[in-house]
C-alpha cells in the first residue's frame, strides 16, 4: 500500500513518519522547499518527542520520502490532507484556502480506486463540498480527523484512543481501505467510528470546544478563589473527584494557547453564525475571554510584585504555549513577555525549546540560554510554562542568584511550600499567596 500526505507541517510530518513506520510507502508533499529538505535529512523541523527516531528511521529504511510534487502522490491508495486552517485574517472564521488548494492540486492525479482521507480541522459541510469537487475524478473522500496532542503526538498517532471516519453513506470501500490503513492499531482494540461527513467534522471541533471551555471553566472559578482567599486547586481536586467531571484539564492559570483551541473554537463559532445558530455557541466568546483575560491577571501580578520590591528585571521561564514543545503560536507565556514590555519591564527569558520559534515571533525579547541567565538579578521570577526541568528546580539555588526573592507560578506548577523555605514569596493564580518562611 502506498500512502501520499499532503501537508508536512506539524500534523502531517507526524503522520507521515507513523504511515512508514507501520510499513507503508510513504511521501510527504509541502510547498516549503526549505522544510522539504530538513525532512528528507530525517530534521523535524519542530521539537516533537519520539519523532526524531520515528522520521530517520522511515527515511534510512526507504520507506519514507519527502517532495515539493503533488505528482509524486499519484498511484497513493490513500492520501490524507493534512495542511494547515489558519485563521482568516480579518474574522475569526478558518482559512480553508491550503486545503482547497491541496484538492485542486491533487485533481490531476486521481483515479477511481483513490482515497483522499482528510484529517484537517475545518468547519462543517468542508467535506461534502470538496466531495463534490473530487466526485469527476471517480475518486472517494472520506473525513478521518486527528486528536493528536502536541508532546503526545507520536503516540496519539500509533496508540489513538479512537479512530473516526466520516464517509458518505454506504461507501464501504472507504471504510474498508482505512481499515486496512490501520490494522495493527484496529487489532489492538481501539474504538473505531464509522459517520457522516458532518458528524466526523464535528467531532473533532466539539472535543476542542469542550476541553477549552472545562479549562476556562476552572480560571473562572480561579477568578473568583482570588477575590475570597480560595485556594483553585483544591477546589479542581474536590469537583475532580466526581466521575462526571473528572480531573483532567482542570488545572488553573495562565490557560490554553497554540496553533488548535484558540482558533478552532473560534471558527466553531464563527460557522455556528454562518448555519443561524451563533447563540448556541455564544458562550464560546466567553471561554475565549476568560482564557485572554488569564494573561492581563499574570501581567498584572508580575507588576504589582515589581512595584512592591522597587524593581524592573523580570526572568520569565517558558515561552512554549506548552511543556514538550518548541511552539509559541498563541503562547500565554510569550503574550505576558509582550504586555510587560509594552510596560517598559526588561524580561530576560529561557525555554529548553523554544528559543529559536520565540526570537522570530518576539525578536525585542532577551531569550537566554540557561535558567540561571534568566533568573539572575532578577526583581521578580515569572512561570510561564511547566516543563519539568522548572518543576525541578532547587529554589536555595536559583535564590542565590536573584534579586528579591518573588516568584509568580502562572501554573501552580511549583510546590509553593518548598519554594517559601528557600525565603520566596509565591504568587499563583486562583491560590494564596506564599509569604517567605
Amino acid at each position: 500500500m502506498k500512502i501520499a500526505v499532503i501537508g508536512c507541517g506539524y500534523l502531517g510530518a507526524v503522520h507521515a513518519a507513523a504511515m512508514a513506520s507501520l510499513g507503508y510507502e510513504t511521501v510527504g508533499v509541502d510547498v516549503d522547499a526549505a522544510k522539504v529538505e530538513r525532512l528528507r535529512r530525517g530534521e523535524p523541523p519542530f521539537y516533537e518527542p519520539g519523532l526524531p527516531e520515528l522520521l530517520k528511521g522511515g527515511v534510512d529504511a526507504g520507506t519514507l520520502r519527502f517532495t515539493t510534487e503533488v505528482a509524486e502522490a499519484a498511484g497513493a491508495d490513500v492520501v490524507f490532507i493534512a495542511v494547515g486552517t489558519p485563521q482568516l485574517a480579518g474574522s475569526d472564521a478558518a482559512d480553508l484556502a491550503y486545503v482547497d488548494a491541496a484538492i485542486a492540486s491533487l485533481l490531476p492525479h486521481l483515479t477511481e480506486r483513490s482515497l483522499i482521507a482528510g484529517k484537517s480541522t475545518v468547519p462543517v459541510g468542508t467535506a461534502r463540498r470538496l466531495a463534490e469537487m473530487v466526485a469527476p475524478t471517480g475518486a472517494s473522500l472520506a473525513w478521518n480527523p486527528e486528536f493528536l496532542r502536541e508532546g503526545f503526538a507520536v503516540q496519539d498517532t500509533l496508540a489513538p484512543d479512537r479512530l473516526v471516519y466520516g464517509v458518505q453513506r454506504g461507501d464501504d470501500a472507504s471504510v474498508a481501505t482505512l481499515d486496512t490503513v490501520y490494522a495493527s492499531i484496529l487489532a489492538r482494540g481501539t474504538e473505531r467510528l464509522v459517520m457522516d461527513y458532518a458528524t466526523a467534522e464535528l467531532v473533532k471541533v466539539s472535543a476542542n470546544a469542550f476541553l477549552a471551555t472545562k479549562i476556562s471553566f476552572i480560571n473562572a472559578m480561579a477568578e473568583l478563589a482570588e477575590t475570597v482567599g480560595a485556594d483553585v486547586t483544591q477546589l479542581a481536586d474536590a469537583i475532580g473527584l466526581d466521575a462526571r467531571i473528572g480531573r483532567r484539564f482542570l488545572n488553573a492559570g495562565l490557560g490554553f494557547g497554540g496553533g488548535c483551541l484558540p482558533k478552532d473554537i473560534r471558527a466553531f463559532q464563527a460557522r455556528a453564525e454562518e448555519l443561524g445558530h451563533g447563540e448556541a455557541l455564544g458562550f464560546l466568546r466567553e471561554v475565549d475571554q476568560i482564557n485572554l483575560r488569564r494573561r492581563d491577571r499574570m501581567a498584572w501580578l508580575v507588576e504589582r510584585e515589581l512595584a512592591a520590591v522597587g524593581g524592573d528585571r523580570v526572568g520569565m521561564l517558558g515561552l512554549a504555549f506548552k511543556p514538550d514543545s518548541d511552539d509559541v503560536r498563541d503562547s500565554p507565556a510569550l503574550d505576558v513577555c509582550r504586555i510587560l514590555e509594552r510596560g517598559g519591564r526588561r524580561v530576560t527569558a529561557y525555554d529548553p525549546q523554544a528559543r529559536e520559534t520565540a526570537g522570530r515571533s518576539m525578536p525585542t525579547l532577551d531569550i537566554v540560554g540557561s535558567v540561571e541567565d534568566a533568573v539572575r538579578h532578577a526583581d521578580v521570577i515569572a512561570l510561564g510554562t511547566e516543563w519539568q526541568e522548572f518543576r525541578d528546580l532547587d529554589p536555595e539555588r536559583i535564590g542565590a542568584l536573584t534579586g528579591a526573592r518573588v516568584v509568580v507560578d502562572g501554573r501552580n506548577a511549583l510546590d509553593a511550600q518548598r519554594w517559601s523555605a528557600a525565603g520566596f514569596k509565591v504568587v499563583g493564580l486562583g491560590r494564596p499567596e506564599v509569604e517567605a518562611a
